[in-house]
């Protein structure tokens, strides 16, 4: 797909993501950043309109995206509105996009439909698994299921989420996928929220799982960690609309005065959206870098005003710096580290020439 970075026309699902965006999520924003959770209204607002539908199969949604490209967009117009809210609302969609494909049939029967509409919310627990070198949360076969043991880092939306998408990894390097019921007590407990920069409201906590017996039932796929890391690449894209949504805002707020900055914006995005695989990690550290550059704009824009604790201006800055490191991967880190030196050099050779 190639992606001119226009917005995409006649797409009643982004208008509505936009509308929502605009009139709800971000005049609330400033309160909700400093608040313990996301209001459970932005959560029923968003399953209203059928954005718990994002990744169900055509015959459980009513969203109309012609694109993935416009799809991406839609992430991005509510990452720009409030990305505490997002940020929990996305994770969802691990869920039902594994459940859509699952050969378990009688756990999609009863999980996918309410998953998909909204009545049923999902969080996800996968990076412990994944992560390279030992597996922070193992999988152990046991009669009838398997044993859940270890700890599960940067869980989000909990106490807001009512099942939780779950990765643990056996002794022969394969995933244990399971769906599983996101409440505390016996074999599973939740340390306090992390102290976040950004998106404190989305209550990201670390699971700890005590030999947490998992039904066979409830396990969504098995999946050798090898063959799992080859999708990795449309994870770390997907996840840069994100920072694409605060740059977008930072733009928008700065009207006229943002200069070239709507331009690098579309040609960040135009990259991010049409990059190879392999060029994934550097095309999402040039989103992310993009979004702190116009974050940073803003708040010169706004001068003194962006000082103040409910200013967008200095929410907007700490949610780019948070994005820096949010789904990113060594590769990414490396390319963010080689581009923010290229103009740390920049900045230099001007300085003294």
């Amino acid at each position: 797909m190639t992606d001119t970075g226009a917005t995409p026309a006649g797409c009643r699902s982004l208008d509505e993501a936009v509308r929502i965006a605009d009139e709800t999520l971000l005049p609330a924003a400033p309160e909700v950043d400093g608040a313990e959770r996301v209001p459970r209204s932005h959560f029923d607002l968003l399953a209203e309109h059928g954005f718990y539908g994002f990744a169900a199969p055509e015959d459980l949604t009513t969203l109309d995206f012609p694109s993935y490209a416009a799809a991406c967009r839609a992430v991005e117009s509510l990452a720009g509105g409030c990305l505490a809210t997002t940020l929990v609302w996305v994770q969802h969609h691990g869920a039902v996009s594994a459940l859509s494909k699952t050969a378990n049939r009688e756990l999609r029967e009863v999980r996918l439909k309410p998953l998909a509409e909204g009545r049923l919310r999902s969080g996800v627990a996968v990076t412990a698994a994944v992560r390279p070198g030992t597996p922070m949360l193992r999988a152990e076969p046991v009669d009838g299921g398997w044993v859940f043991d270890g700890t599960a880092p940067w869980v989000s939306g909990w106490g807001m989420v009512d099942t939780l998408y779950t990765a643990a990894r056996s002794a022969d390097d394969v995933l244990v996928m399971a769906l599983l019921d996101a409440e505390e007590g016996g074999s599973v407990s939740a340390g306090p929220p992390a102290r976040l920069v950004a998106a404190q409201a989305s209550r990201t906590v670390t699971l700890r799982f005590s030999r947490h017996f998992v039904p066979r039932e409830r396990v969504v796929q098995t999946v050798p960690l090898e063959d799992y890391r080859k999708g990795d690449p449309e994870s770390v894209r997907f996840n840069g609309n994100l920072a694409l949504g605060v740059a977008g805002r930072a733009v928008a707020l700065m009207g006229d005065d943002g200069g070239a900055l709507s331009a690098q914006l579309a040609a960040a995005r135009r990259r991010l959206l049409n990059a190879a695989p392999e060029d994934v990690p550097a095309a999402r550290a040039v989103v992310s870098g993009f979004a702190v550059r116009a974050a940073a704009a803003l708040a010169v824009h706004a001068g003194g005003r962006s000082l103040l604790a409910d200013a967008h201006a200095q929410r907007l800055t700490r949610e780019a710096t948070f994005l820096l490191a949010f789904g990113s991967r060594p590769a990414v880190r490396t390319a963010l580290l080689r581009g923010l030196g290229s103009q740390e050099r920049s900045a230099g050779g001007a300085e003294t020439a």
